[in-house]
């Protein structure tokens, strides 16, 4: 250990047997009690989907469902999520094959970087849950949270109506 070093022990971090339900299975993980969501699912679980954008609460990109709600995993405490049922982008699939979302943003060419996908999609996921056939003004409103750097939206909101007109999104 250099110089000036601590390790997590010496440091005073407080670790802390999580149990999680993720992707509709228990998960248990040791992590550091100030984690957030966000880090114990990247870091902790290797569930990367999930993506570090701002880490302020603003960008949308570390979006996962928690108990069917769409929330920003950079602003919850891992301990904070352990009585919820967690979604991750990678748990949207289903028997091996892709949820109608992911299908449409494919067909349609709706990712550039794809950096925001996960997010987007497990927004517009909440979105079917509520409402299987919203209009295009309501995935609008429904995304609006979720930043794009790369395709200026017309591409991701024709793919969430595409999905919603499939009648198969949720």
């Amino acid at each position: 250990m250099r110089k000036g070093k601590k390790n997590g022990a010496e440091a005073g971090l407080k670790k802390r047997l999580l149990r999680l339900r993720v992707n509709g299975e228990i998960k248990e993980v040791a992590t550091e009690t100030s984690k957030t969501l966000l880090e114990v699912l990247r870091e902790d679980l290797g569930l990367t989907g999930t993506k570090h954008g701002c880490e302020l609460g603003e960008c949308g990109t570390c979006t996962v469902l928690m108990d069917n709600e769409p929330v920003l995993s950079c602003l919850v405490l891992g301990v904070e999520s352990e009585e919820s049922d967690i979604v991750t982008v990678e748990g949207l699939a289903r028997n091996g094959k892709p949820h109608p979302l992911q299908r449409a943003f494919a067909d349609l060419g709706a990712t550039q970087c794809g950096y925001c996908i996960p997010g987007m999609l497990l927004t517009a996921k909440a979105l079917f849950d509520k409402n299987p056939h919203p209009s295009r003004e309501q995935i609008r409103a429904a995304l609006s949270g979720n930043l794009c750097r790369c395709t200026g939206y017309s591409k991701i909101i024709d793919a969430v109506e595409l999905a919603a007109g499939s009648g198969a999104a949720r």
